[in-house]
């Protein structure tokens, strides 16, 4: 670890120099350690994308139904059903290639340029030529194109919140470390893709390319395994299991119908092609064709809820996995936080100064301090130093003002080894110098002390008392600040040994402070059985304050650091995991092994971040969540991005994904139920010796047009009162639960029942009416069934009719649709006889009206003695 050698050791361990590489070495070492740039793994091309998606079982049958008839010459059945197909498949991988861009993203935090000392002189080179040992010069502006060993630092401040979570800039310094330190507490070390905000360094590269910390992150992002959601895996094991049922029913019916038809009057080829036909009509009714679409659509309306409460959800399957979520790991700083230092407590031991607002310890707060305002109103400056100018504004006074009466004439800026700063002020008559620095630092500068207006000595017990009141801000995880004077006659320039002999004003304490709405949305989210966990780069200290405040950590639970976290065994970690609800001072590689953790436990797991340090978690996360002021290498990794950075719109997120899934789940069961109906009625012809009650353009018509919008609709129901109540549902728990499987039972038989009852009087009271009037029931029936599918216990009646106008639209709509099948030029595409009328079509409508009574009254009986 170079951070623990001196400056001369990691010189010579690089084989360098401070003068830097000839160019004929720096040559060599290109060659050696390869380019400094991040490398990819090859991705999965668009085609093969596209051939994928044609893997599935249901669509493979529908491919084979298809070809098969295009040679039988049924070219339209074979068109529609290849057209549903493409679309499907375009529909997927579009989103995938969407959900793609997280390395590209990482790619662009390397610096173009470096400015690189070569042969002894400065050169400004391409950041991909830099390797181990070169020596570079930084400045404010700067992109660090590499990692590396700080020789020289002149107040080099640092952001590094793409790393280690912290926004605020840190200060660097060329000392040993001795210990073994988190990336943060490095201080003599300098990473790719951080930015230089103030001062300038030299700094010697120790890391490029894949080796850097930046290098080891893209590795993680490449590595990290993106689960599927618990409804694709549902939809996957049923697609399979529903395919070999389909499969092996249509073998079946062609095998019952070609070993009926050989002992009658048909020759062989006719038997097959016939028996054939039907098979294929039964693995039609049997497919729901629209089923992704129509889930694809329900999750889309799910996005543009969430959209209009600060969620944008970037790949579509997040919105119902989301809905299962039991975890959520979340970052401290700017999500339960405001991610703005303000001023939470202050000590005087000067009482007195607390009856006049225009005091010395306002006033030196305002002038030994650099952060500005602009006229937009943005600030400008050290967020400590925001935090004190915010302050006195709401003590009332101006700051400018302040500035402009009592001009700074010299100052001696802040840095790591005095922990202070101090200006010179012009005051009337006088010149006043104020110190601000560490509360220990600045008393054992002071000599005196303000009390009642008068500057007494400041006695050991004095200083003890002011320890004390320091010591309870520091158990708060507050940050102290001590604020001190003293008086000149005429101007001089500050020099080093001025900073002494000051007299103590006061301590000013400040924090990062919790959201208002974070202290409810912790409550909801622990009262639907969500776990809230933080992750914070942060020290254990400051983030277990904040997690007791806010409610995240009580009694019994624990807080643990990266370091700790790394001492664990996998076991250990296992064993503690649910107590553990704070970590700090992680590293990428923490984040992933807790995720990794709570995931082998079968947990749904959630994980926010902005930086880039939080990349790997994200895509490692069952549902990843970035920060919209975040790294475009953090959305990149994410399902989902938070326009407003806010916990809260996290937890409100989790109910609108629980709506989704059940509203898919009433889509799904509908679908399903109005098939089952039109296989019961095709068997029943099979074997009661009737002619085939539908043609698969019938089919295909109910399944992808008529069907598609009612589904849809009842994809819009609102969400349940107690969906928040509830216990996030098992993963493990298949799609059809006992209750929805006998609402799909119920409803099918009942559709079933209808059709083969109009068929019956379609062929002996209305001659040649039978599969047209089964055809009309069937559509009736299933537009119909949208009723009683908006909720398996509560009636029609209690939820209103017209509660949900979508579903009404979608009812009247899907009426007028069928009327196009009646146009005369269309009644021969629809086996629909010319004189099939309004006789006719009253008793189909009569027989599907009857069948959704029977739903609902079904429902009534189910409540009173349900075994689900």
């Amino acid at each position: 670890m170079f951070y623990q050698k001196s400056k001369e050791e990691t010189l010579e361990l690089l084989k360098s120099s401070s003068k830097g590489l000839t160019t004929q070495e720096a040559t060599k070492r290109l060659e050696e350690f390869g380019g400094n740039e991040l490398k990819e793994k090859s991705k999965t091309s668009t085609w093969q994308m596209i051939v994928d998606s044609f893997k599935d079982p249901l669509v493979i049958i529908l491919v084979l139904a298809a070809v098969v008839q295009m040679f039988l010459g049924e070219m339209v059945e074979s068109l529609v059903i290849f057209i549903v197909l493409i679309l499907n498949s375009i529909l997927g991988v579009v989103q995938s290639k969407k959900a793609e861009g997280a390395l590209e993203a990482l790619k662009e935090f390397s610096s173009p340029n470096a400015k690189v000392y070569r042969d002894g002189h400065l050169k400004n080179i391409s950041a991909k030529e830099l390797v181990p040992g070169d020596i570079i010069l930084l400045e404010a502006g700067d992109y660090v194109p590499a990692d590396g060993r700080i020789l020289e630092g002149q107040s080099l401040k640092i952001v590094e919140g793409m790393l280690t979570g912290e926004s605020e800039p840190v200060l660097k310094n060329e000392d040993v470390i001795g210990e073994e330190a988190a990336l943060g507490d490095r201080k003599n070390t300098v990473y790719s893709g951080a930015m230089v905000v103030y001062g300038r360094g030299k700094i010697v590269i120790t890391h490029t390319g894949m080796s850097t910390e930046m290098g080891k992150i893209a590795n993680l992002i490449e590595n990290a395994e993106s689960e599927e959601t618990p409804l694709q895996k549902n939809l996957e094991k049923f697609s399979k299991k529903l395919g070999i049922w389909i499969m092996i029913l249509c073998l079946a019916i062609f095998a019952i119908m070609t070993i009926r038809g050989l002992g009658g009057q048909e020759d062989l080829f006719q038997i097959i092609i016939k028996s054939f036909m039907f098979a294929v009509a039964v693995a039609v009714a049997a497919i729901p064709e629209a089923l992704s679409s129509i889930v694809t659509i329900v999750l889309a309306v799910g996005t543009n809820t969430m959209a209009k409460k600060h969620a944008i959800v970037r790949k579509l399957h997040a919105v119902e996995t989301l809905g299962a979520t039991a975890v959520i790991c979340t970052d401290k700083t700017g999500t339960l936080t405001q991610n703005k230092m303000t001023v939470e407590q202050h000590f005087v031991y000067d009482k007195t100064l607390n009856e006049n607002k225009n005091n010395i310890f306002n006033i030196g707060m305002g002038l030994v301090n650099d952060t500005q305002i602009s006229e937009a109103g943005e600030t400008l400056g050290d967020p400590t130093e925001t935090a004190l100018i915010d302050y006195i504004i709401k003590e009332g006074i101006d700051y400018k003002g302040l500035r402009k009466e009592y001009p700074r004439v010299s100052e001696i800026p802040f840095d790591s080894d005095r922990k202070i700063m101090s200006t010179l002020n012009k005051f009337e008559n006088k010149f006043m110098m104020f110190v601000k620095g560490a509360p220990d630092v600045v008393l054992g500068r002071c000599t005196k002390i303000l009390s009642n207006g008068e500057e007494i000595l400041l006695t050991e017990e004095i200083k003890q008392k002011i320890a004390k009141e320091n010591e309870n801000f520091s158990k708060q995880a507050l940050r102290v600040l001590a604020v001190g004077y003293k008086t000149y006659g005429e101007k001089k320039n500050l020099q080093l040994e001025d900073e002494y002999e000051f007299v103590f004003v006061g301590l000013v304490a400040m924090m990062d402070p919790p959201r208002e709405e974070v202290y409810s949305a912790i409550k909801e989210a622990k009262s639907a059985g969500i776990k809230p966990i933080m992750i914070t780069g942060d020290h254990k200290i400051t983030a277990s304050a904040i997690a007791k405040k806010i409610g995240l950590m009580v009694e019994g639970e624990k807080a643990l650091t990266g370091k700790e976290l790394d001492a664990l065994t996998d076991e250990e970690l296992d064993l503690n995991l649910e107590k553990i609800t704070v970590y700090a001072r992680v590293s990428p590689e923490n984040k992933i092994r807790i995720v990794k953790a709570w995931q082998k436990k079968g947990k749904i797991t959630a994980m926010t971040g902005d930086g880039v340090n939080d990349a790997p978690a994200l895509k490692q996360a069952n549902i990843g969540v970035a920060m919209g002021t975040g790294t475009e290498v953090a959305k990149g990794s994410s399902e989902m991005i938070l326009t407003d950075d806010n916990f809260a719109t996290i937890v409100h997120a989790v109910e609108t994904g629980r709506t989704v899934y059940e509203n898919i789940k009433k889509s799904i069961n509908y679908l399903f139920a109005g098939n089952l109906g039109a296989i019961i009625a095709i068997l029943f012809a099979l074997f009661a010796g009737w002619e085939n009650p539908f043609t698969p353009l019938q089919l295909l018509f109910i399944n992808l047009i008529n069907d598609s919008m009612p589904a849809i609709a009842l994809g819009l129901e609102q969400p349940e009162k107690t969906i928040m109540d509830r216990k996030p549902r098992d993963p493990k728990e298949g799609l059809f639960t006992c209750s929805s499987l006998k609402g799909i039972i119920t409803r099918g038989v009942l559709i079933g029942i209808a059709v083969i009852l109009a068929q019956y009087i379609g062929d002996n009271v209305f001659s040649g009416m039978g599969e047209a009037m089964a055809f009309t029931t069937v559509v009736f029936a299933r537009i119909l069934q949208t009723f009683p599918a908006r909720s398996e216990k509560e009636s029609l009646i209690s939820l209103g009719v017209f509660s949900n106008k979508y579903i009404v639209l979608a009812v009247i709509v899907c009426f007028a649709i069928y009327t196009i099948s009646l146009i005369p030029s269309f009644r021969g595409i629809f086996d629909i006889p010319l004189h099939f009328g309004f006789q006719e079509l009253g008793i189909c409508l009569g027989l599907s009206f009857g069948a959704m009574l029977l739903m609902e009254v079904e429902k009534i009986f189910d409540r009173k003695k349900s075994m689900c």
